[in-house]
């Protein structure tokens, strides 16, 4: 048989991570301003300037982008619950001598909720609303309904029905009774 060498799996040859010894010339490296002008001027030394280096740039090139787009933002606001809301929960509540917590309690809510109705930073929720009247036993003021775009360009203002070719279109809804 011939003489076959396998492989082991291991190579105990010796590598050089790095320099290596006698085939690698040594590069000057520029120690002062003038000597790197000089090189540079010479061709020896090509240089890049990189643009936004050392800086996350990915995160600042459109700055005033996202800027205009907060300041559009501003648009959209939350509705908050009424001054009169607040304040006439918060007089049938020490009206009935409860606190807080115990409102919160008795209407499966939490107290941070009454909380926020009573100092009126709460987004108005009619179900909560609802609620709150049942567990203080009286009727609150609700919010004005604002009108919506699709009313508002109805039937030229009559607030009736409108006719469109000798047909009357009414908004919707059962007709009404005479």
């Amino acid at each position: 048989m011939p003489n076959v060498s396998m492989p082991t799996g291991q190579d105990w040859e010796p590598v050089n991570v790095g320099r290596s010894g006698s085939t690698a010339k040594s590069i000057a490296v520029p120690k002062s301003a003038k000597e790197l002008t000089r090189l540079k001027e010479q061709g020896k030394i090509v240089t890049e300037k990189k643009f936004g280096a050392g800086t996350n740039a990915s995160a600042h090139s459109s700055s005033g982008v996202n800027a205009l787009k907060l300041e559009e933002s501003d648009d959209f606001k939350h509705d908050k619950v009424d001054l009169s809301l607040s304040k006439s929960i918060m007089q049938a509540r020490t009206a009935k001598k409860m606190t807080q917590k115990d409102l919160a309690t008795l209407i499966n809510e939490k107290p941070q909720v009454i909380a926020e109705y009573e100092s009126g930073k709460a987004i108005p929720n009619a179900q909560i609303i609802s609620k709150i009247e049942r567990g203080l036993g009286c009727k609150l003021p609700r919010p004005a309904k604002k009108p919506t775009v699709k009313a508002a360009a109805g039937s030229g203002g009559s607030g009736g029905p409108g006719r469109i070719g000798g047909t009357i279109v009414s908004q919707g809804g059962p007709p009404k009774r005479r």
